[in-house]
């Protein structure tokens, strides 16, 4: 076995699969320790690299795409530190953390892991029920739905709307953007009625807005995860031409990007449904005298825009 431990966690290999272990230490960050230990089969890892410091160094370990729905559901865009796969390493146990790396790398070559994207994911995600209470509120999930429960600080349209409760067959995918400190982050659940919406994260009923506590909002990358992992793996759903790329995108993030947004898209004709529903739905509010006249006309607009 080869393993290395440090304050930032313990990384142990015995052959077949890597097992990371948070570290206890209070600069290991809540989402790490939260998260808990992973289990990362040999099969999933595309690759590992020691990376010497002038005062640390740094393991990483790449995952094969699709194979974590982690990763599929962060889309890259988890802090480094709260990044699992990444171990700061003192220099004095450098030797070992090269080892360590060396040992796997030969194993891969070894067993002849391909580099390609899996057609299943190979880990899990974090086990269910999972619940995460953000600045917008409370998500929850069991595995079969998920349920939003707004805080007394939500917007007056999500408390008006009552607790969200959504089924995970009903769902198309997960869109996740962390909170950063600077800009505010998000968590919604796309359905094939409100694929096409775009109300911003904090009007948005099947959307937490999250622009509070830092490490607290970076919880809700539990749920999304969790969600995720019982969603159909991206290698199953339909292949679709994809549109405009957005600048500096590569051609295949963009035509994957299009693929995860447009899977299992509703028909035209239900499109203009969820329209008339969604404006039925903001005038009733706006008569009950929940939107005033100026909520009202800029939430409608921003629908018809949307649409």
């Amino acid at each position: 076995m080869a393993e290395i431990i440090q304050r930032d966690g313990t990384w142990a290999f015995d052959g077949t699969t890597v097992r990371i272990t948070p570290g206890l230490h209070r600069s290991v960050p809540l989402f790490r320790q939260t998260y808990g230990e992973i289990a990362v089969p040999l099969e999933a890892v595309a690759g590992i690299v020691y990376e010497p410091e002038r005062r640390r160094g740094r393991l990483r370990m790449r995952l094969r795409e699709g194979a974590d729905p982690l990763l599929q559901a962060t889309g890259g865009r988890l802090p480094d530190t709260a990044d699992p796969y990444r171990l700061t390493v003192d220099m004095d146990r450098s030797g070992v953390a090269e080892y360590l790396a060396e040992e796997i790398r030969h194993a891969l070559l070894l067993e002849q892991i391909p580099h390609e994207a899996t057609g299943a994911y190979l880990l899990p995600g974090p086990p269910v029920p999972v619940s995460v209470r953000s600045s917008d509120g409370t998500v929850s999930f069991d595995g079969i739905q998920v349920r939003v429960d707004w805080a007394d600080t939500s917007d007056r349209v999500k408390r008006a709307t009552g607790p969200r409760v959504i089924d995970v067959g009903d769902l198309v995918q997960v869109e996740w953007l962390p909170n950063s400190g600077y800009e505010d982050g998000f968590l919604r659940f796309v359905t094939r009625e409100t694929v096409f919406s775009k109300l911003p994260a904090e009007k948005d009923p099947y959307a937490l807005d999250l622009w509070g506590n830092v490490s607290r909002d970076l919880l809700t990358a539990l749920v999304a995860t969790a969600v995720t992992a019982r969603l159909p793996h991206p290698s199953a759903r339909a292949h679709t031409e994809p549109g405009h790329e957005d600048e500096g995108e590569s051609a295949g993030a963009g035509a994957d990007r299009f693929r995860r947004v447009t899977a299992s898209l509703p028909p035209r004709a239900d499109h203009h449904d969820v329209l008339l529903r969604r404006l039925r739905e903001l005038g009733e509010l706006h008569r009950d005298g929940v939107l005033t006249d100026e909520e009202f006309a800029r939430t409608k607009a921003v629908v018809l825009r949307g649409f």
